[in-house]
């Protein structure tokens, strides 16, 4: 009877210590860790509408060994799991079926990395950049630059929407909206105009529009940044005198092309309020995405009596700056026939 009993407590012991196991290593997988990646590396991944379980699990498992597909698939039927929604996911190297499930099925999303360059010129360059980056179409952010009632809302018209995407880089989410995507510029765009740059805005007697539209021109001139304050500080004294312009950047852009590595008469010739040859004072707005160091630079900008300036006729990429026209038509002579001998059209 003692021999008997010994044994029965042994087996139930050995059932008990199977379910424990078999418990242990299914709380591991739905808590711990049932992915596994190859590399030992967290691999990311895009969740587009529509898109089904198996299309998604079927990617991840050229990156991760699952440790049980039972686990798995006990798991989904337990939390109901079906369908993942959009979104970008980043996962960790090792990654427990609770969170995976989780994280799919609320769509805790991992937030992408936005970037913007002053190399943007126009809406359509603008909407085309977002339209890339996000799960957005980009007709949809150009029909929102492009409408007037719209970017009224936020101060702005849709020649100078693009005010509002100052050049950064920033934490968004790949399925945000449209109209959460413009709201969020909107605040970054606040942000930027404090109090102090408002101040000093206004004492240049220019609206946040204005600086940013005249720092488009500026930047457009030279990528050298020593000479921002110069050059904006020659266009708000020609802007005071009441002086065209004459900033061939605002040709280049009247014209569309952007490749052009020389302005001619011609070229001049176009009828645009962008043509700063043809017009007094600014034009309507950005002729690309305003910098926001190249803003602060025409904030900034020292007092000086220029009101021309040339490149330099040796070619180094800076400017010779001039107070009088003589001075300007000098060196303007010099590079001029220094672009014949180069053969530069």
């Amino acid at each position: 009877m003692k021999r008997r009993n010994i044994i029965i407590l042994s087996v139930l012991a050995a059932v008990v210590l199977t379910v424990c196991g078999i418990c242990i290593k299914q709380y591991y997988h739905y808590a711990v860790a049932n992915f596994v990646s190859h590399d030992g590396e967290a691999h990311a991944y895009h969740v587009h509408p529509e898109m089904a379980a198996d299309s998604l699990m079927a990617e991840m498992l050229e990156d991760y060994d699952m440790l049980s597909e039972l686990a798995w698939c006990l798991h989904c039927r337990y939390l109901k799991y079906k369908q993942p929604k959009p979104g970008y996911y980043r996962f960790a190297a090792k990654i427990g079926n609770n969170e995976l499930i989780r994280r799919l099925m609320l769509g805790e999303e991992t937030p992408v990395r936005l970037s913007f360059t002053h190399a943007i010129r126009t809406r359509e360059q603008l909407a085309g950049h977002l339209g890339k980056r996000l799960l957005l179409d980009s007709a949809e952010i150009i029909q929102r630059l492009d409408n007037k009632e719209y970017m009224s809302h936020f101060g702005l018209t849709p020649e100078t929407a693009v005010c509002m995407f100052i050049p950064n880089t920033y934490e968004v989410y790949w399925t945000m909206s449209a109209d959460q995507l413009f709201a969020r510029m909107y605040k970054e765009y606040q942000r930027f105009w404090n109090e102090d740059r408002l101040a000093k805005a206004k004492k240049l007697g220019m609206t946040p529009v204005e600086v940013a539209t005249l720092a488009s021109i500026v930047a457009s001139e030279t990528n050298r940044k020593e000479e921002h304050p110069e050059i904006a500080s020659l266009y708000m004294n020609r802007l005071r005198k009441g002086i065209a312009l004459q900033a061939c950047p605002t040709v280049i852009f009247a014209n569309g092309d952007f490749s052009m590595r020389r302005v001619l008469k011609r070229h001049l010739a176009i009828d645009s309020p962008y043509n700063t040859y043809k017009n007094r004072g600014l034009p309507p707005g950005p002729i690309r995405l305003p910098r926001p160091d190249v803003m602060d630079a025409v904030l900034n900008a020292p007092k000086t009596d220029y009101l021309y300036m040339c490149a330099n006729p040796d070619f180094s990429g800076t400017h010779v700056f001039s107070s009088s026209y003589s001075q300007h038509s000098a060196v303007a002579r010099q590079y001029q026939r220094e672009l014949n001998k180069r053969k530069i059209k």
